[in-house]
């Protein structure tokens, strides 16, 4: 048996056979007939010197070389296509394949993107709401914006501003609850999602930080913070809003932020992509577009005292 690899169109032929369990099913998807499918599997046996297949009267079956071939092909081959389709993607300059997380979608992404469709009427965005981990090498994506503390080993990252959260409501709910003391007897909204990424940007952080020693165990809890958010707006209660989720319906006059205390997390968005693609031109545009958005509300927060979530852990 020659250890020299044999020909790609055997294995290939053998791959499909594989998957299928069926020559003719296998032939139908290589478009070769399934004689000429059974010869290049007959070439790749005697090549190895031993059979891949039992032949039955109205189906296959692999043997036990058969089955020790069959993972390594289909991951070779898939390997093959990964690396031909991220190939394929370099030569394309007009579409641009991007995730983000369906909250930042929602409240800050897909209000804006007609001003960078309006400067980039060329770029073709196809936008992922969506928090699955991806494979920038493996999977048909082109960047990402993530929150998180991640130090993206191997990526491209570009971190924008440092997040914090602060007490929103409705103005309504405002003439109510305008202290933070006040806030003792609010209906409040908790987004459980921040114990996961933003440790220590809580209800209690946030009380320690005006000067409060008060820890409340009962609300209304949302897995999701654009929901959280939703239900402040809705009147629900006073919610913890993060900075960029919020800028919105602030503006908008829908929620108000009225006591200037937040406390910052050491998690943030971040941009992130292949070192090897950050200057392809539909991703430079959108992440210079991504960081020109963000300053022009940086000053929303100019009079907030921002205090670092660690310096309140002891307090």
């Amino acid at each position: 048996m020659s250890d020299r690899l044999p020909p790609l169109t055997a294995l290939r032929a053998f791959d499909a056979a594989a998957r299928h369990m069926s020559f003719a099913k296998a032939a139908e998807e290589l478009h070769v007939t399934p004689a000429a499918l059974s010869f290049q599997i007959k070439s790749l046996e005697e090549h190895l010197g031993q059979p891949l297949f039992r032949r039955l009267n109205r189906a296959v079956e692999l043997t036990e070389t058969g089955r020790t071939l069959a993972p390594g092909a289909a991951e070779g081959f898939a390997t093959l296509q990964t690396a031909w389709a991220a190939t394929r993607r370099l030569q394309d300059t007009k579409t641009l394949t991007l995730t983000a997380g369906p909250a930042l979608t929602a409240k800050w992404l897909a209000p804006r993107l007609f001003e960078f469709a309006r400067l980039h009427p060329d770029i073709e965005l196809r936008l992922s709401a969506s928090l699955k981990v991806v494979d920038l090498r493996r999977d048909d994506v082109d960047a990402a914006i993530r929150f998180g503390t991640s130090d993206d080993t191997d990526l491209a990252s570009y971190a924008a501003r440092p997040d914090w959260v602060t007490p929103i409501m409705t103005p309504e709910l405002y003439e109510r609850f305008q202290t933070p003391d006040s806030l003792r007897e609010a209906p409040l909204i908790f987004d459980d999602s921040l114990f996961n990424v933003a440790p220590g940007c809580d209800w209690p952080s946030w009380f320690r930080a005006v000067g409060m020693s008060f820890a409340p165990t009962t609300g209304t809890h949302f897995s999701q913070p654009d929901h959280a958010i939703d239900a402040a707006c809705a009147g629900l209660g006073v919610a913890l809003g993060r900075r960029p989720l919020i800028i919105k319906d602030v503006r908008e006059g829908r929620l108000i932020a009225p006591f200037k205390v937040a406390v910052q997390t050491k998690a943030r968005f971040r941009f992130i992509c292949l070192p090897e693609s950050k200057d392809r031109p539909q991703i430079a545009a959108f992440r210079d577009w991504f960081f020109a958005e963000i300053e022009k509300t940086a000053h929303m927060w100019d009079d907030f005292e921002i205090i670092p979530e660690k310096e309140l852990r002891y307090s």
